[in-house]
């Protein structure tokens, strides 16, 4: 099933670091929220995607937005990867694949590899419903950025 605009968002948990946890009910009704689903750490285009994100979130925390990445890559490589790349957000990892099937943006088969995520984002308001949704076939293809941000400040 693919979460689209207008439905609500039912709570989920993921791996956050080495041992650690972020409870996407910790946040809802309480900010915005955003959701970027990307394919895997330390890649061309999943690094240019997160960096850019990372240089506008300044932006993003004016509109009082709490902005979370998703990658089914291990919780070992997330932390890395946002270390190395400096990125001011979490990044979460659905190693299991719960949450990328759930949401309706899992490959069944992408360059031979089975379950990876698809490139998505999604805005998320303070009213617990989708505001935004954006889903990729194609790994290449980034977000428009300006779209999520505008996104963001039309949310409830």
């Amino acid at each position: 099933m693919r979460i689209s605009v207008g439905d609500r968002v039912e709570p989920f948990t993921l791996a956050h670091e080495a041992g650690g946890t972020i409870d996407l009910a910790d946040h809802l009704g309480r900010e915005r929220i955003v959701l970027l689903f990307f394919p895997f750490a330390f890649t061309s285009v999943c690094t240019a995607e997160l960096c850019r994100f990372r240089d506008d979130w300044p932006a993003f925390a004016a509109l009082d937005a709490a902005v979370f990445g998703i990658s089914v890559d291990s919780p070992f490589v997330t932390s890395r990867f946002r270390a190395e790349e400096d990125i001011p957000f979490p990044i979460l990892s659905d190693f299991n694949r719960t949450v990328s099937r759930d949401w309706g943006v899992l490959y069944e088969e992408l360059m031979g590899l089975r379950g990876v995520a698809k490139r998505a984002a999604f805005v998320i308001g303070r009213d617990e419903k989708v505001a935004y949704a954006w889903v990729s076939e194609d790994p290449r293809v980034e977000p428009d950025y300006e779209e999520v941000r505008q996104a963001v400040a039309d949310s409830a």
